[in-house]
Order: C-alpha cells, then sequence, then structure tokens
C-alpha cells in the first residue's frame, strides 16, 4: 500500500470549555491554534501531518473511549519532550522500559481538560508479552487508569429523576469491554 495515501490526518473531538481547551493544547503542542472561533479550535501540526480541531458541546463529551498518542524518532526526542512536558506540569503518568502493546517502550502521559489520554512514546522493539501489571488490572485500566466513569444525565433524558432537582448518574464503567485483558492498547 502506498504510504501517502492520506497525506494528513484530522481528528476532531467535542470538549466541554474550548478556552481550557485551547491554552492546553497551545502548551503540549507547543504552538498557537491556526484557528479560534466562538466554540471552535483547530491546531494544524506539521509532523505528525494531523488537522485537529475542538468543538464545544459539553453534552457530547466522552472521555475513556481510549487514547491517543505520538511516537517519537529516538529516545533523545522523548526525553526532551518529556522535560518540557514536566515543566509545564502536564504528565500524568511515566513509563519507562514497559512492555505494552507487546511492544517494549518508554513513554509518559498527558490528560486534556476533558480527560483525553494522549500517550508519548519511543518505540525499542516488538515483544512477546505485556508487563505482569497489566495482566492484573482489567481492560479499562490498561495503559493508564481511566480519568472518570460517571457522568450526570440532565433531567430531560430518557430517565426521570427521584426529585425534581434531583439528576440521575449513569456509571459507564461496567459498559467496557473486558473479555481480553491482554489487549492493552
Amino acid at each position: 500500500m502506498n504510504q501517502n495515501v492520506f497525506p494528513r490526518m484530522h481528528v476532531s473531538l467535542y470538549v466541554s470549555n474550548i478556552a481550557r481547551t485551547v491554552d492546553f493544547y497551545t502548551t503540549f503542542f507547543g504552538q498557537e491554534a491556526t484557528k479560534v472561533k466562538p466554540g471552535y479550535a483547530k491546531f494544524v501540526l506539521d509532523k505528525p501531518s494531523l488537522i485537529i480541531s475542538f468543538v464545544e458541546n459539553p453534552a457530547r463529551v466522552q472521555n475513556n473511549f481510549g487514547h491517543l498518542g505520538f511516537q517519537v524518532e529516538t529516545v533523545a526526542e522523548l526525553e526532551e519532550k518529556l522535560t518540557l512536558a514536566r515543566e509545564k506540569n502536564l504528565v500524568a503518568k511515566e513509563e519507562m522500559g514497559t512492555n505494552c502493546c507487546y511492544a517494549k517502550q518508554d513513554k509518559y502521559w498527558v490528560n486534556d481538560p476533558d480527560g483525553v489520554q494522549w500517550e508519548v512514546y519511543y518505540f525499542h522493539e516488538d515483544a512477546e508479552f505485556n508487563d505482569p501489571h497489566y495482566e492484573a488490572q482489567s481492560a479499562e485500566a490498561c495503559c493508564i487508569a481511566p480519568v472518570q466513569t460517571t457522568i450526570e444525565m440532565p433531567a430531560s433524558s430518557c430517565c426521570e429523576p427521584a426529585a425534581a432537582s434531583e439528576k440521575p448518574k449513569f456509571d459507564l464503567s461496567n459498559l467496557i469491554a473486558t473479555s481480553n485483558k491482554n489487549n492493552c492498547c
């Protein structure tokens, strides 16, 4: 397959607060947004070739959908990016020399304001196993623990609250597939 079939990837995410999102991603990406409008922001990255847009719509924000990530080319590049992320207090977790997704990796994680998890990693080599601590965890905890699994629904949603001032809560943690605990990422 021709590796230039798709010259630039596009991702669009719903966010709860566009200003907080722009602040976070300006820091994380190290560049200003390409476009900012009421309820909308877009970043265009050259390396990797990515257009990522954010649409303010709190009702449609879904965290813990998985994660997004960047693979770096060298250990030195990872160390440089990790140092910058530490200085900006972005790092949520560091994993050096870990076997995850059947690969030996050095990595760190950051979480955006809505809980979207970003992995920045260097791939050393393929591995035949995952670290044992991933085996001991359920699939939803693999790689990094979920940020939040409970959401509040407005009273006008499918279920009426017990009292007029009460909002029903739904715990989504039991909806996450856990049948293949070895499939980390």
